[in-house]
């Protein structure tokens, strides 16, 4: 092999890592923490004081416990009403509401 070969080989690979490293950014801000919209057990992760991490929240719909979604979809999700009938909404901040007793 040539050294123009080689020199466009290495450059074309290169140029591919590059292009694979530009992508992960991007892909990963497809998504955003949703406070409040899980169902027990199945929250991503940060369940609050006393959880640790990925599936230890223990109520449905828990506030302080998030799982990511898509980028601009999680104060429209829709959701059950709150025992009083009042709208359940996702959040991007921790919520009061529905916390373990």
């Amino acid at each position: 092999m040539s050294n123009t070969a080689k020199s466009l080989a290495v450059a074309g690979a290169v140029a591919a890592a590059l292009t694979a490293a530009s992508t992960i950014p991007a892909a990963a801000g497809t998504k955003e923490k949703c406070y409040g919209v899980s169902l027990a057990g199945q929250n991503d992760c940060a369940a609050g004081p006393g959880t640790t991490c990925a599936g230890t929240s223990t109520v449905d719909y828990q506030g302080n416990a998030w799982t990511l979604v898509d980028a601009g979809t999680c104060e429209g999700m829709d959701l059950p009403a709150m025992a009083d009938g009042t709208e359940r909404n996702g959040s991007l901040e921790p919520l009061e509401r529905d916390l373990p007793a």
